[in-house]
């Protein structure tokens, strides 16, 4: 059965544009997700989502291009290049269209995304928002964004894109809602190539881990949306900048951190280790005994799962402090067969219950990310504009949405971790 929901014929007629070309299958497929999705089921997703979709574009042909290019990201095999989309869409000077709408076009990509954002809490209510990083490897240096960095994942120097992505994810789906480009200083700083690629001038240097913090804070203000917690795993992100960037907005989040972060004990249930700073570490070694086992279902088709759950009141030196007390967090196996995972929340410890299932939306993103979203070529965009890379990537957003929609529940697969 369908998670998309039904609206009235009213609604769905408001600001519907035509129904663009019946999609054909996907020629990648779906890695682990099964055979493709019939063609009719995802011209069905597409037509019901086309109307909110771009109800804020204002000319008719917008919304009809906007159509065409999801349905190429969907239909295209291999690269979505803006060239090979055209080749499969088929009409005279499509490409041209297709170039200009996503590149040289005025529109506002921020109300599309928020109607994206509220058509899927409507197919399915999250359970939380994950926050991850994307990495688009490049060749040139031309790219909006592009430099080279050194990768702790990859353990090498890259040349690449980076940005952060806020995902909605509840038990039925995982699904990209909100974007964030990360402009390092040679960009900002640089008024030829910022020029060249049409950043506005509003935009100012940002860390990885302020990208996450504005992109959350973007979705809250003004996008109508659930208040849902927080979670975050941007590796390069400084956890107690992050956290205390989003408790400033009122934003309860849960904040992976790495094992050698510096922390105070202030939890009154371990005693006689003063109040010299210690490591994350060897502060859930301390409360080694302190585990609750939690048991959870992480997909609607998934068998139980149980984590050891250890919370430890702390404290941090400056940034955090001041909204008053932060929880270390340790989820592991229950047969502490691996060091747990270590999280800092502004969570209250009565919700501690949830932050297995919360953390697993971390891993349930990464596997769409590897299974759709990647295959709908949202690091495929090749062009230079600032605006065109956002334009891109919310239309591929868009198209994972479809894809995820137009798969039956029973047919997701939920993979062991």
């Amino acid at each position: 059965m369908s998670t998309v929901s039904r609206r009235s014929s009213a609604d769905r007629t408001a600001g519907r544009t035509a129904r663009p070309t019946p999609l054909r299958p996907p020629v990648t497929g779906w890695p682990e997700w099964g055979p493709p999705a019939p063609a009719d089921s995802a011209a069905a997703v597409l037509d019901d989502l086309c109307g909110p979709l771009f109800a804020s574009l204002r000319r008719s042909d917008q919304r009809r291009r906007g159509a065409e290019y999801v349905q190429g990201l969907l239909s295209t095999g291999g690269r979505k290049s803006i060239r090979n989309m055209a080749a499969l869409i088929g009409g005279s000077g499509t490409g041209q269209r297709l170039h200009h709408f996503i590149c040289s076009s005025t529109w506002d990509w921020t109300p599309v995304r928020r109607a994206l954002a509220r058509y899927l809490t409507e197919a399915a209510p999250p359970q939380a928002w994950v926050v991850r990083p994307m990495t688009i490897p490049k060749v040139g240096q031309h790219s909006v964004g592009v430099s080279r960095y050194f990768s702790p994942d990859e353990g090498q120097t890259l040349n690449a894109q980076r940005a952060v992505g806020v995902w909605a994810v509840s038990e039925e789906l995982s699904a990209p809602v909100n974007w964030r480009l990360h402009l390092p200083q040679t960009w900002i700083k640089d008024g030829l190539r910022r020029n060249q690629a049409s950043i506005p001038c509003e935009v100012e240097p940002e860390t990885i881990g302020d990208c996450a913090v504005t992109a959350c804070q973007e979705m809250f203000e003004g996008w109508d949306l659930p208040p849902r917690p927080v979670v975050v795993d941007v590796g390069e992100a400084d956890p107690l900048a992050t956290i205390a960037g989003l408790r400033a907005r009122g934003i309860p989040s849960l904040v992976r951190v790495a094992d050698g972060l510096s922390l105070t004990l202030t939890d009154p249930g371990l005693t006689g280790h003063g109040t010299r700073p210690m490591t994350a570490a060897g502060i859930m070694r301390a409360a080694r005994n302190m585990g609750r086992p939690v048991t959870w279902r992480p997909g609607a088709t998934a068998t139980t799962r149980t984590a050891l759950v250890t919370t430890v009141r702390v404290g941090v030196r400056g940034a955090g402090q001041d909204g008053g007390p932060l929880l270390l967090v340790g989820l592991g196996p229950a047969d502490r067969s691996r060091a747990p995972e270590l999280w800092l929340t502004d969570l209250p410890a009565g919700r501690s219950a949830a932050f297995p299932q919360w953390a697993d939306g971390v891993r349930r993103v990464d596997r769409a990310f590897d299974d759709i979203t990647a295959q709908v070529g949202i690091r495929d965009y090749v062009g230079r504009s600032y605006s065109g890379w956002h334009r891109h990537v919310t239309l591929a957003s868009a198209a994972h949405t479809v894809a995820v929609l137009s798969t039956p529940v029973g047919v997701r697969p939920v993979r062991a971790s």
